[in-house]
């Protein structure tokens, strides 16, 4: 009876062996495929209930897959940049096309998931790997950055349309002591800008309110005056305008005095995108900035001041927001008597059209337009699993929710996305070759068993010829 259960463990033995090589051939056979996770092989004893210790036994074996859907593999740049890859767990979740109708695109309801990011745009603007699943996600509005639908993300080649410009972002430095033509180091309070050729007194030194330069006093305004920020605004049309800017400091500070007073400038914008020191004429922006004597902002109190209804070449620009936040505009001392600046943005843009699509750390989908813009169109939806492993898996790389992995917990929880790299298959030739050595050794070994255990039946069988 014993040689009886001799023969049978060989033969589970076998059919052990026969099912680790079963996983041994498809790692190699996988070992280049995009996001593909090995299959390793785990043996187990099965034992026969004995009745007393001293007679147990070996038992037979079975075999059982052993995942590793959380083992990572390496990471490879491609020229595609809206390859993706997930540098940490989770995974990418799609869903699988079932078909068009009447122009349109439909979807199964089920949602899958994947770690292959070979991502890239089909005829119809959606993004789809080399398996066929389509990537889900939420898509975006380029103008607002909200999201404005769920589903397999679907980017768009309509224009970008133009934006006007309602905030200019600025930073610098205004000088101590600023390098006007009308500055005499012998004259106190040459540097400031006082009444101008007419008489006229453009400046605000506390508060707000409103002045003009006219074309006729546009050469003494000049002399007492240093050049600000310029830059384009967008009209709502995404027509560009041409912003001219002079800071003028219109009152020196004395900390002595009763009351104390502070340095006061005024920004002053051309009535015209081309100025000219003769014939320009300028509007005061309508605030007085008042620095203390050691230079920091104390009035306005806010972070940023509204220019109303800036106007170039006649055109309306509307309400104009400068935001230069906490310590964004000085009043330090300057060798040159220049404005120093920091920064020098505005948020308006003409129309676009799309030039290329990447994705970014955070999961976003960006497109780059033609007008130099780069927004956001798409988040790419990633989950996490409490139990990855017990995820089932699916053809073309995708995995199926069960029981034992858990529901899905939408987030990136540390993960980051690598744009224009893919995730190698984490099955390594060398290992699979010397996991398939000891498995032919193994599998020859029971084979031997059964040969033995054959010739001790026959020596049995012969004993009553």
């Amino acid at each position: 009876m014993d040689v009886f259960t001799a023969l049978q463990t060989a033969v589970s033995g076998l059919k052990a062996q026969s099912f680790s090589l079963e996983n041994i051939s498809g790692n190699i056979a996988n070992s280049q495929t995009t996001g593909f996770k090995r299959v390793d092989t785990n043996f187990v004893d099965l034992v026969a209930e004995q009745e007393t210790p001293n007679r147990q036994v070996a038992g037979t074996v079975a075999a059982n897959s052993r995942l590793t859907t959380t083992i990572q593999g390496g990471l490879a740049a491609t020229d595609v940049s809206t390859n993706m890859a997930l540098n940490g767990g989770g995974f990418f979740a799609v869903a699988n096309k079932l078909g068009d109708a009447n122009g349109q695109s439909t979807f199964a309801p089920s949602e899958l998931y994947t770690r292959r990011g070979d991502f890239a745009l089909d005829k119809d603007g959606y993004l789809v790997n080399g398996g066929g699943a389509y990537l889900k996600g939420s898509t975006l509005d380029p103008v607002t950055g909200q999201a404005t639908g769920e589903g397999p993300i679907q980017i768009s080649n309509a224009l970008l349309p133009a934006r006007a410009t309602t905030t200019i972002s600025y930073s610098a430095n205004l000088p101590k002591t600023p390098a006007t033509t009308n500055t005499n180091a012998n004259v106190p309070g040459s540097e400031l800008l006082g009444k101008l050729a007419s008489g006229a007194d453009p400046a605000i030194r506390s508060g707000t309110g409103t002045a003009t330069v006219s074309a006729a006093d546009s050469q003494s305004f000049f002399n007492g005056s240093i050049a600000g920020p310029s830059l384009t605004a967008y009209t709502a049309a995404g027509g560009p305008v041409g912003i001219q800017t002079r800071w003028a400091k219109v009152q020196n500070g004395d900390a002595t005095g009763t009351p104390a007073t502070n340095d006061v400038w005024n920004l002053f914008y051309a009535n015209q995108s081309t100025v000219s020191a003769t014939s320009s004429t300028w509007t005061n922006a309508g605030t007085a900035f008042q620095f203390n004597s050691s230079g920091q902002l104390v009035s306005p109190a806010a972070n940023a001041v509204t220019i109303p209804s800036l106007t170039v070449d006649g055109i309306n620009l509307g309400n104009i927001s400068i935001k230069y936040g906490a310590g964004g505009l000085t009043g330090y001392a300057a060798s040159g008597g220049l404005v120093s600046t920091n920064t020098q943005t505005q948020d308006g843009y003409s129309s676009g059209t799309l030039n290329s699509v990447s994705v970014t750390k955070d999961g976003k989908v960006t497109g780059s337009y033609s007008n130099g813009n780069t927004v956001s169109l798409a988040s790419v939806k990633v989950v996490q699993f409490a139990n990855a492993d017990g995820l089932k898996s699916d053809s073309s790389g995708t995995y199926q929710q069960t029981i034992d992995s858990g529901t899905p917990r939408v987030g990136l929880n540390g993960t980051t996305v690598i744009g224009g790299n893919v995730e190698q298959s984490n099955s390594d030739i060398a290992s699979e070759f010397a996991k398939m050595i000891v498995t032919q050794q193994a599998y020859s070994a029971n084979t031997k068993v059964v040969s033995t255990a054959q010739d001790m039946m026959t020596s049995l069988i012969n004993i009553i010829r």
